[in-house]
């Protein structure tokens, strides 16, 4: 048994000093929350292999023998007191860098780019702000197949604002984003792994977080909370690009104001039925 936890532990340290696995290339600002993971991972590695390689120490020192006694100590203030510390400093080594990083996750700087993610069974789809720069109001009871995201039709903000139902939303390149996320049902959680920064969309309110994409590419987006039984379909796609790009493509989308509904809501089930079976 000694021998067998010895093993667990030097190979728990190989595996992951040795693993292909590894996260997907970061393509935001947020290496900080890879910075953290990382001390999290050394702390919790080295208290890991410090206790199995003690157990497997006991076991064998203090392995039975024939007329050898265990002697009983129920209590030692000394071994305590130093658990304690030892286990206060630890924890404090594991949330500090938590905390510093949290402080940065909630401040979003004052350019930043506002854009809505909409989540529901199971889809994204997006808003962007027109030539005014700001987001007009939006509520549940606009929704209709010509008002997809239940803009308001009364606030004069929401006319220009481009509508992305469904399609794949496209960032520019080196500027702070600032994504405001709501639910049209349950909870989703919108996710980019090369982002690192996520959030969960919580039905009757609105959270946000921020990012600024550092590389281009068109990388998926996927609920990250387990949404109902196609939670596993539920995927987008977000492409960052150069400035010049973006506003090409950004002039060719339809504003609120001139979006013409499609026979959306068959089809696009039954596109979804569609994949669900190829995935399946």
């Amino acid at each position: 048994m000694a021998l067998i936890l010895v093993l667990i532990a030097l190979g728990s340290v190989a595996f992951h000093l040795l693993s292909p696995w590894w996260w997907t290339p970061i393509a935001s600002n947020w290496g900080y929350i890879d910075t953290t993971l990382i001390i999290t991972f050394w702390i919790t590695g080295a208290v890991f292999t410090v206790l199995v390689l003690f157990v497997a120490y006991c076991v064998a020192r203090f392995r039975h023998r024939p007329g050898q006694k265990a002697s009983y100590e129920p209590e030692s203030r000394r071994l305590e007191g130093w658990l304690t510390a030892v286990t206060a400093v630890g924890v404090a080594a594991m949330l500090a860098p938590g905390l510093a990083v949290w402080a940065q996750f909630v401040r979003v700087p004052a350019n930043a780019a506002e854009v809505e993610i909409v989540a529901q069974q199971w889809r994204w789809s997006y808003r962007l702000p027109g030539a005014d720069g700001r987001l007009g109001a939006a509520a549940t009871e606009f929704v209709s197949d010509e008002n997809p995201l239940g803009l308001d039709p009364h606030d004069p903000a929401s006319k220009d604002d481009v509508i992305l139902d469904g399609d794949d939303l496209h960032l520019p390149l080196g500027r702070p984003v600032k994504a405001l996320l709501r639910s049209f049902d349950v909870v989703h959680d919108f996710y980019v792994p090369e982002f690192r920064a996520k959030m969960d969309v919580i039905p009757g309110m609105v959270t946000y977080f921020w990012f600024t994409p550092t590389r281009s590419g068109t990388f998926e987006a996927i609920c990250n909370e387990v949404c109902g039984v196609n939670h596993y379909a539920m995927r987008g796609r977000v492409v960052v690009e150069p400035e010049p790009q973006y506003r090409s493509w950004l002039d060719q989308q339809k504003t609120f104001s001139n979006f013409a509904a499609r026979p959306e809501r068959a089809p696009r089930d039954a596109a979804l039925r569609r994949r669900v079976a190829d995935d399946r």
